[in-house]
């Protein structure tokens, strides 16, 4: 009776989780999909400039030249080397109202147009990703609904477990001869099943760039000392002109076009870039310039690489006056933590290891989905007309396994324990008021 009483607290858990997850998960699951061909959508977005005619090409300073007569009285962030023979360099300049413009330049320095980093297409569907357009609140939702999508899938498998009968048809595959909701519920354990774990890592490897989760991570890392350079990942949402601000802020102090009397100019490092073959897309940021994360480079030289696998990191400073490299940052240098991080980033993103990164990313939200709508419609399927057909609550004293999970659960998820602590006093206020 016990594991019954128990069987049917989960039922009622994994019930309620599933309902407040599922409009997200048809969202997030949908987005999160799109934004795994994020290089391929760049790379379409610019299909106007690329395959260019070489013959005639000019140095990049002369490139820069271009873009900056096409913005007058813009500053120079950085530029982004071609990614193949042909193709348009982009130069991306700062405004005066702290907006920037990707301006993209021919190999014979003819600016062709420019593009707002803000509005590109991968970038507006990372943002309804990661908060649905509403700032901070939509932050907080999206953290919250993958919070109880762990509880969901935690009370899943607890469901799925085949109690002493041993068998796998209907657990491990389903049974398709049979019809109806019998058909749907197989479905859905299976699907469900050899998912769980690729959705758990997808949602854990989110969780660093959440509001609440992130900041609670970063404020950890930095209380144990396990800080070694800037933090390389957004956490939360922000003003996305502050940032921009901040940049143009420190680009005042430095020329449209950095090079003293002794400098070298912008080509001499670029063909430095060149010729260590970095992962795309490669940048050369003059002294001073604006960084994604973290303050500005100080007065040297820059060239990295911002792939999105973030295994393939390298970032080189050299002497703005001989040219000389003074340091080099890669990937093996980080934190410990902070690789494991930039592992899961690059997997969430379905850049680790390439397209068979991205299929089975699109694989794993496909299977999100699935087992959503099979539930949905085991709902339908089975609720009485016109009421919410939710499992009653049944009493049941809660043993010691059970508390530790929902302990760890809640420690590891700050916002899902926030929930339960308004879901628990929810049920409370209802029971007092259905019993006078």
């Amino acid at each position: 009776m016990t594991d019954t009483a128990l069987y049917r607290r989960m039922w009622r858990w994994h019930f309620y989780a599933g309902l407040f997850v599922l409009p997200f998960i048809l969202a997030l699951s949908v987005t999160g999909a799109i934004y795994l061909f994020k290089p391929q959508i760049d790379r379409w977005e610019e299909r106007a400039w690329l395959h260019l005619p070489v013959a005639g090409a000019v140095s990049a300073d002369l490139q820069v030249r271009a873009a900056m007569a096409a913005f007058p009285g813009a500053r120079f962030n950085h530029y982004r080397l071609p990614r193949a023979s042909g193709d348009a360099a982009m130069v991306q300049v700062g405004l005066g109202d702290g907006s920037t413009r990707e301006v993209f330049v021919s190999p014979q320095g003819k600016a062709l147009g420019a593009l707002d980093p803000e509005t590109r297409l991968a970038a507006t569907i990372a943002r309804f990703h990661g908060s649905l357009m509403l700032g901070a609140v939509g932050d907080w939702l999206v953290e919250l609904a993958a919070s109880w999508t762990i509880v969901m899938i935690v009370t899943g498998l607890y469901l799925w477990w085949p109690r002493g009968t041993g068998r796998m048809a209907g657990h491990v595959w389903p049974r398709l001869r049979l019809n109806g909701r019998p058909r749907w519920k197989d479905l859905h354990r299976s699907v469900g099943l050899w998912s769980a774990a690729f959705v758990l890592v997808l949602l854990a490897s989110g969780l660093p760039w959440a509001g609440i989760w992130g900041s609670a991570f970063k404020a950890v890392r930095a209380e144990l000392g396990l800080l070694q350079g800037p933090q390389e990942w957004k956490v939360g949402t922000s003003d996305p002109h502050a940032a921009h601000r901040h940049m143009h802020t420190a680009m005042a102090v430095s020329a449209a076009i950095p090079s003293g009397p002794a400098g070298l100019p912008l080509s001499h490092f670029v063909g430095l870039a060149q010729a260590r073959h970095m992962a795309f897309p490669v940048l050369v940021l003059p002294p001073h310039a604006p960084q994604k994360f973290g303050p500005p480079t100080s007065a040297v030289w820059t060239v990295k690489s911002e792939a999105q696998n973030r295994t393939l990191d390298d970032s080189i400073t050299f002497d703005p006056a001989t040219g000389a490299q003074l340091s080099r940052s890669t990937f093996a240098d980080k934190h410990p933590i902070d690789r494991i991080v930039n592992y899961g980033i690059s997997w969430h993103e379905g850049q680790l290891f390439g397209l068979a990164n991205q299929l089975i990313g699109v694989a794993t939200a496909l299977a999100l989905l699935f087992v959503s709508i099979a539930g949905t419609v085991m709902w339908l399927k089975r609720r009485p007309q016109g009421t919410l057909g939710a499992p009653e609550r049944v009493p049941v004293r809660t043993g010691a396994g059970l508390w530790l999970v929902v302990a760890v659960l809640a420690l590891l998820l700050p916002l899902f324990a926030a929930s339960l602590i308004v879901v628990a006093l929810g049920d409370t206020l209802i029971r007092i008021v259905r019993n006078g």
